[in-house]
């Protein structure tokens, strides 16, 4: 075993879990890349992925408790690659996250994504977000129908069936304000598609009084006003 400030190093692993990295240091992959098959960066502070090329034998790729987004969620070719944990991040669009695992880590059999914007939680306890859940792992196994384990539950075959039949019809949109609001120069308020009230800057017509003698008079048991008007008032 090899310890340094930076990282462990035990036997093929390389071990850099919480020392507050905000990239991988170029310089591993150098050192390290030809017989490393794990890596472990989580509990860091990374934004992106980069500078993981030279790890050409990496089976294990763990990245858990980072600060990873959708745009720096730069993956590189990694054909061995098995297991990609990816727990508690910044990721929101599953689309972009599936499409670039997909491309570069044919052979991945094992996918972790919970804690995620892009992961809807399984964990409140309410039915409509176990639908959710589920509605979701169709949606991965109809993109990747080779894994073997999805976040923390292996997938049956009875599943893989069920997202080859549903899973293109399970993605999940979330709503968002453009939806609802036209969109304007920065500064501007947001005006809505639609208002009941009247535009913004327009006054609704002014009331126009009538003068004269009124030709109805009501005087049914609810009419207490008129017991106050005498015909001098007409």
């Amino acid at each position: 075993m090899e310890n340094s400030n930076n990282f462990i190093i035990a036997g093929n692993q390389l071990i850099c879990a919480g020392m507050d990295h905000q990239c991988v240091p170029p310089d591993l992959g150098g050192r390290f890349g030809g017989t490393i098959n794990r890596l472990d960066f989580s509990y860091n502070q990374l934004r992106e992925i980069s500078n993981l090329e030279a790890f050409s034998h990496l089976k294990e790729l763990v990245l858990d408790n980072n600060v990873i987004t959708d745009g720096g969620f730069d993956l590189p070719q990694m054909p061995q690659l098995e297991l990609l944990s990816l727990n508690k991040n910044k990721l929101e669009d599953l689309d972009v996250v599936l499409s670039k695992i997909r491309k570069n880590c044919p052979d991945l059999s094992y996918l972790s994504l919970l804690g995620n914007i892009a992961c809807p939680s399984e964990l409140l306890g309410g039915e409509e977000d176990e639908n959710d859940y589920q509605r979701y792992r169709y949606f991965v196994l109809y993109q990747m129908p080779h894994l073997r384990f999805l976040d923390s539950r292996a997938v049956t075959s009875s599943e893989l069936k069920e997202a080859k039949r549903v899973g293109a019809y399970t993605k999940i949109v979330k709503p968002s304000v453009h939806m609802y609001a036209k969109t304007q120069a920065v500064g501007t308020p947001v005006k809505e598609a639609f208002s009941p009230l009247p535009p913004s800057g327009e006054q609704t017509p002014s009331a126009k009084a009538t003068f004269g003698k009124c030709k109805y008079v009501y005087y049914g048991k609810h009419s207490e006003g008129n017991r106050f008007i005498r015909d001098r008032h007409l």
